[in-house]
């Protein structure tokens, strides 16, 4: 299946969840952040979530602040 991420198109194998797709990609930053389809995705739901061809994910990284 082919999903945009930040605005890359790539590849990725068909019934990944979230988890699966960050650990292919070898990302593992705390504090990360995600929304696919302009929604966010809380990080409790990245183990069940399943990505769908053409899916648009934003990954970015959350900032405290006041």
């Amino acid at each position: 299946m082919k999903v945009s991420i930040n605005d890359e198109l790539i590849e990725l194998e068909d019934n990944l969840t979230v988890n699966a797709m960050l650990s292919q990609l070898g990302y593992d930053q705390p504090g990360a952040a995600l929304a696919i389809n302009q929604t966010i995705i809380p990080r409790d739901n990245w183990d069940h979530h399943l990505l769908m061809n053409g899916d648009d994910i934003l990954l970015f990284q959350a900032i405290a602040g006041g």
